[in-house]
């Protein structure tokens, strides 16, 4: 029996795109959201069904033929832990595309629960965090001793109207590393080095991203940090803006900048997307001082977010696994990245 699976999103710059992909591979999403009226051009569009319906205490009865939740409304602060608790209740697998750190970790604490259910919880089903994730586990292969992690990435990619909304929300909070297996808030530009994430050495800054919980899951390895390149002025740029953080996370601030995005940020069209690929690093270290690095080359960080967001959909529906929280690569492999189109091979050192 062919089973049915749902977009919910689907209006949104990414959640488009994957479901045009989709569409133009033959498969059939239902594509849901909080308002029919915006989801009806792109459903008349790929001949699709629409379901309209909030998340909130009574989500998991839209649910109920729903086998697989691909959940791309963000922001996932607001949205994720309603959806994953109607996808509980109603037996149906759940990935979303976040890589915000505390719905990485609601996530994982859901471990018990869902195994008890049968249902798979996996997020971080895009850019953020499958190719540092599966760096992640490749050089915990490679130095299983690791005490320390560091990855990050470089893209001339462009930014979606939702990303500018989850970096404006996340002003106030600074950067954040793990260590000793604990995660533990740091100023925002506190953290400098240099890097070579594939096309040359360039000075980089520690940032938030979700592989600080992720990798922690996915490998044990207890100290981990997270990098993006950045000029040397822009880091003390974050630095000085960091003393504002309480300012920018009021009320009125946020809704200020999120109108902004509203006017100004409608995300990066095909071409730009084609002709900026991502760099993908990562090094691990050991308590004797041995270092393993890894590098990838993918596809756009968008375009990233699609395939494999869609393989993973593709995996879970029609195999069989055990229910339970998991990551990308804790649930299907390091070689997951290399599978996906746009993606070279794992260049080790």
């Amino acid at each position: 029996m062919k089973k049915k699976w749902m977009i919910y999103g689907a209006s949104g710059y990414t959640g488009d795109l994957i479901a045009h992909e989709a569409a133009e591979r033959g498969l059939s999403p239902v594509l849901g959201g909080r308002s029919e009226e915006n989801l009806l051009p792109l459903a008349i569009k790929l001949k699709l069904e629409v379901r309209e319906f909030p998340i909130d205490a009574e989500a998991s009865k839209f649910l109920e033929d729903i086998d697989l939740v691909l959940h791309c409304a963000g922001p996932f602060s607001n949205t994720s832990a309603p959806m994953i608790e109607a996808c509980i209740a109603a037996k149906t697998h759940y990935l979303d595309i976040t890589g915000e750190i505390a719905v990485l970790e609601h996530t994982q604490a859901k471990n018990l629960l869902a195994e008890e259910r049968g249902v798979i919880l996996c997020s971080g089903v895009g850019f953020d965090v499958i190719p540092t994730d599966c760096i992640a586990l490749k050089l915990k292969e490679l130095l299983p001793d690791a005490t320390h992690l560091s990855l990050g990435f470089d893209s001339d990619s462009g930014i979606s109207p939702g990303t500018m909304k989850t970096m404006i929300q996340g002003l106030g909070s600074g950067s954040a590393e793990r260590r000793s297996g604990t995660l533990t808030p740091v100023p925002l530009g506190s953290q400098s080095r240099t890097i070579d994430f594939g096309r040359g050495a360039r000075s980089a800054m520690g940032i938030p991203w979700g592989d600080v919980s992720t990798a922690f899951h996915t490998t044990g390895i207890p100290n981990i940090s997270t990098w993006i390149p950045m000029a040397k002025y822009r880091i003390l740029g974050a630095r000085l803006l960091s003393g504002f953080g309480p300012a920018l996370a009021t009320s009125f601030m946020q809704k200020k900048l999120a109108d902004w995005v509203d006017r100004n940020i409608s995300g990066p069209d095909e071409a730009l997307r084609s002709s900026a690929p991502a760099f993908v690093w990562g090094e691990a270290r050991n308590a004797s001082g041995q270092v393993k690095t890894v590098r990838i080359q993918t596809a756009n960080v968008y375009d990233l977010t699609v395939y494999g967001s869609l393989a993973i959909v593709e995996k879970l529906l029609n195999g069989h696994y055990k229910g339970g929280s998991f990551t990308p690569a804790g649930l299907f492999g390091a070689q997951l990245i290399e599978e996906l189109p746009g993606s070279g091979t794992f260049q080790i050192e």
